[in-house]
């Protein structure tokens, strides 16, 4: 098929995996960048190869040669440059986390289908098949009844980094939870469902946002979810369920690239699960142009990421309040 047009809604760090990823499929093209400076558009185009630089978003939203646009914009930008972008006739690609508003989500979903364009959420460990064999263990039985998951995901953003990241900035909804814990939400929602109630514990830093987050998620069945995720620790990423039978440990669940095993436990038994070899950033463009192409469904639409928008912002209303936070049924749909 003939490949989808990209443009690139900021010259952010982050997008450096997709035109890794671009640069491997026939499947996708990235053709332009934007950046509110145009001497950097244009240097980033130069440094990566891209034909085109604009020195706003707009501009690159009004070239009729690109089909779809990767929104890597801070957090607080999410959905109004994806409204924006759909509205202007674009498929849209937005990092995660899409919003830590489920009312925000609802009405760019709704966008989405008002334009006919593709809208999805960008977790790309979702469309590696490691995520995929371990949903099916879990259904599959193979720790018998799920009955706890534990997960975790942190690194030490000052030192790779620095102050100044924009991860950092309260006015850009930054924060530990929005920027890695989002992931451990994700996939314990991937094994449980949608929770019904969650208990939240954040450790502010220096500009408000959460440099940790400790989260409790309880789901249908008495099922139990903990998480960490950290912005002042080493790198560490973690996924293990826990059921009546056994427990499944995932080493690199949300990096799948950063190498790990699989390990089904059961009893003093320990298997190595077999897992391919893929590029989950591949995979996630080229799921995302089939869906453009009309030849096959988005993974991720708007069920899904309304019920993390709503979970997340349960989350945060918990910790700022002090107690459980109850998700109403409307909010989080399963």
């Amino acid at each position: 098929m003939n490949a989808v047009s990209f443009g690139l809604l900021s010259t952010a760090q982050v997008n450096a995996q997709l035109l890794r990823a671009a640069g491997s499929s026939d499947d996708v093209r990235v053709r332009a960048v934007a950046s509110r400076d145009h001497a950097r558009a244009e240097a980033y185009a130069r440094t990566n190869g891209l034909e085109r630089a604009y020195g706003s978003y707009d501009e690159l939203l009004a070239d009729p040669d690109v089909e779809a646009v990767y929104v890597s914009l801070p957090n607080s930008l999410h959905v109004e440059w994806s409204v924006r972008a759909l509205e202007a006739g674009k498929h849209v690609l937005c990092e995660k986390p899409l919003s830590r508003r489920p009312e925000d989500v609802e009405s760019a979903f709704d966008s989405a289908e008002r334009a006919g364009r593709v809208f999805m959420e960008a977790f790309m460990y979702r469309h590696h098949p490691q995520t995929l064999r371990v949903g099916q263990l879990v259904d599959e039985g193979a720790i018998g009844q799920l009955r706890a998951i534990r997960a975790a995901f942190s690194f030490d953003l000052l030192a790779e980094r620095g102050a100044e990241d924009v991860r950092l900035s309260f006015d850009l909804e930054g924060g530990s939870l929005m920027d890695v814990g989002c992931y451990c939400v994700s996939g314990a929602r991937l094994l449980a469902g949608e929770p019904e109630l969650v208990w939240g514990e954040q450790v502010p830093g220096e500009t408000g946002v959460d440099m940790a987050f400790h989260g409790t998620l309880v789901f249908r069945g008495d099922v139990v979810a903990q998480f960490h995720c950290s912005f002042a620790l080493p790198l560490r990423q973690e996924l293990e369920a826990l059921g009546d039978e056994g427990s499944l440990v995932v080493q690199a669940p949300w990096r799948v690239d950063y190498g790990g095993d699989v390990l089904l436990r059961r009893g003093a038994t320990v298997e190595r699960v077999k897992v391919p070899e893929a590029d989950a950033y591949r995979l996630q463009l080229e799921n995302f142009a089939a869906a453009v192409r009309g030849e096959a469904p988005a993974l991720l639409g708007r069920e899904d990421a309304v019920g993390q928008a709503a979970a997340i912002a349960a989350l945060y209303d918990s910790a700022e309040a002090g107690e459980a936070s109850v998700l109403p049924a409307e909010g989080a749909p399963r």
